[in-house]
């Protein structure tokens, strides 16, 4: 059923491929491409309630809260019943994260979805039991240690590849890469989906491309070049179609891969190939930092609500080679 009306969304859609305008009925419709608003302004349809940017230059929505009617959005996906893969990784010590990011997961990321939790863990017997709501389920992946923290980041591209591969493809209509030591703190809903979405980091949304850390040698195959970029992306939280999804993470591995084999790692391993393969393969949707910020940092202004947060950690203690 939802890949029938994905279908006919991705051919029947004539509307106005700007942030803002939802265009539906019986004959046409296009969820992914475009969002819900109440009768917003062109104004509105351009920038969000606090001034930012609500388009990019590619015409994709940038979302910020006050530019999506949540309980519209929420609706229509309703309809489609998708199935939605969250990929986790909790190796070592991080399992100990496990038990907060579920429990605040179940509060209000995409409330009374189907949603699977796919956990990598080198410890199963961590894993803590979560009380889920109706249609909601964890899956439990084996994976082996790693000495490396660096290690323990590039290689949930590898796991994540092999089980979409082995498993998830026949599981799930969208997926979702997170950071395991988050933690939700508002809703997360469906104004998050769309083929391929990714999320602004917390550190670079207010500066030009000149300060963003990209790869910067050319030497390694997540290299961009000074004068090019649009956006700067975390890597703890990026999401879309599960096939679209496949590719990215398909992407890292293989590009990480190549890196070793000339003895380079990325100056921020798959967070840095994630940036290439989305400078040259522009995301559907862009979402603000609303979507991921740390609770490391003060919240500004232009930031309404934090949606999902990263925690505060001590490095040096929950990471193998002690953060270094």
């Amino acid at each position: 059923r939802f890949t029938q009306c994905r279908r006919r969304a991705s051919t029947d859609f004539t509307g106005e491929a700007v942030s803002g305008l939802f265009h539906c009925s019986q004959t046409r419709r296009s969820l992914d491409k475009c969002w819900a608003l109440s009768r917003p302004s062109d104004a509105q349809r351009l920038w969000g309630s606090m001034g930012q940017l609500a388009v990019t230059n590619w015409n994709a929505p940038l979302v910020w809260e006050g530019t999506f009617d949540p309980v519209v959005i929420d609706a229509i996906y309703k309809r489609l019943d998708p199935r939605l893969a969250v990929v986790v990784l909790a190796v070592g010590k991080y399992t100990r994260f496990l038990k907060g990011f579920l429990e605040s997961a179940e509060k209000y990321f995409l409330v009374d979805f189907r949603v699977t939790y796919y956990i990598f863990t080198d410890n199963k017997q961590d894993v803590p039991k979560i009380e889920l709501g109706t249609g909601r389920k964890i899956t439990v992946l084996d994976v082996p240690s790693a000495t490396r923290w660096q290690d323990v980041v590039l290689s949930r591209m590898k796991w994540a590849t092999i089980a979409i591969d082995n498993q998830i493809r026949n599981e799930a209509d969208y997926l979702f890469m997170m950071d395991v030591d988050s933690v939700f703190h508002s809703r997360f809903g469906a104004e998050s989906l769309s083929p391929l979405s990714a999320v602004l980091h917390r550190g670079y949304y207010k500066t030009t491309r000149n300060y963003f850390p990209y790869e910067r040698r050319g030497t390694s195959k997540a290299y961009i070049p000074p004068d090019e970029g649009d956006y700067y992306y975390t890597a703890a939280v990026w999401g879309g179609y599960l096939e679209e999804m496949y590719k990215l993470v398909k992407y890292c591995y293989e590009q990480s891969e190549e890196d070793a084999k000339n003895n380079i790692e990325a100056v921020w391993q798959e967070e840095s190939h994630l940036n290439r393969y989305l400078l040259y393969n522009k995301p559907t949707k862009v979402l603000s930092p609303e979507y991921l910020w740390s609770d490391y940092d003060q919240v500004p202004a232009d930031i309404r609500v934090v949606r999902i947060s990263q925690l505060v950690k001590n490095y040096a203690e929950v990471r193998p080679n002690g953060g270094q």
